[in-house]
């Protein structure tokens, strides 16, 4: 017995080994690196800037940077809330003609940002973080009356929101607030004036403070068969 106990004794007395783990690195991932000037522009601008409206075709990394920026925000706890919203205009049918619950409705729209959000939290933060609220994805439908304050606001696909709809969400946006406005004008949906190029247009002519980060066909970073086909509807202007 006494050997046995020597022997214990002797194992607690050795030094833990610190070590990191696969769950260390997902809990602390690596700040987001720019793969473009453009993107290097983007995440200046969202560093200085309360508010941001980001162009762009697809696969240029507008709605990746954003879904990444929200879910570090949330997990270093330096703002309360993230929400995430945008027209349902592309499908040319109303959310009330989709079963489940406003949310429900809308959450295949999203899910582009969710998926980022989720990669970079994991998903059970993720799931934990829309069960308290502090992940809300607000349908146009029920965002009038409402006030947002110390959060993250994203808008996406905002070249499908009308000048009514995208006045009545920038009117939302209260104190401590961040606000990125995410949209490709050159794809919009809508058979009147988007809403997109009428904010665009008010800052420039205004002069207003709100940096516009403009990507381009150079800037598709998604994949090279991406910017081909992107490329190749460009130029048949299609």
């Amino acid at each position: 017995m006494k050997r046995r106990r020597a022997r214990l004794e002797l194992v607690e007395d050795r030094p833990i080994r610190m070590h990191r783990t696969r769950f260390d690195e997902e809990r602390n991932p690596a700040p987001i690196q720019p793969l473009t000037d453009k993107q290097g522009q983007y995440l200046d601008a969202l560093a200085s800037s309360s508010q941001v409206i980001v162009l762009g075709p697809a696969g240029t990394g507008k709605t990746f940077i954003a879904g990444t920026r929200a879910a570090d925000l949330l997990r270093q706890r330096r703002i309360s809330k993230v929400v995430i919203t945008r027209p349902n205009v592309p499908s040319g049918r109303s959310l009330g003609f989709f079963p489940g619950t406003l949310e429900e409705k809308i959450a295949p729209w999203v899910a582009p940002l969710t998926e980022t959000m989720k990669e970079r939290m994991g998903a059970a933060a993720f799931d934990i973080a829309v069960k308290a609220g502090d992940i809300e994805v607000v349908p146009f439908e029920v965002m009038r009356g409402r006030t947002f304050k110390n959060c993250l606001v994203i808008l996406d696909e905002a070249q499908n929101t009308t000048t009514a709809e995208i006045k009545m969400f920038l009117t939302r946006i209260g104190d401590d607030c961040q606000v990125i406005i995410n949209g490709d004008v050159s794809q919009t949906d809508l058979r009147e004036t988007s809403g997109l190029r009428t904010v665009i247009h008010l800052v420039k002519s205004r002069m207003m403070a709100i940096p516009i980060v403009e990507f381009t066909l150079d800037d598709i970073v998604r994949s090279g068969i991406c910017a081909e086909w992107v490329k190749a509807f460009e130029e048949e202007r299609l």
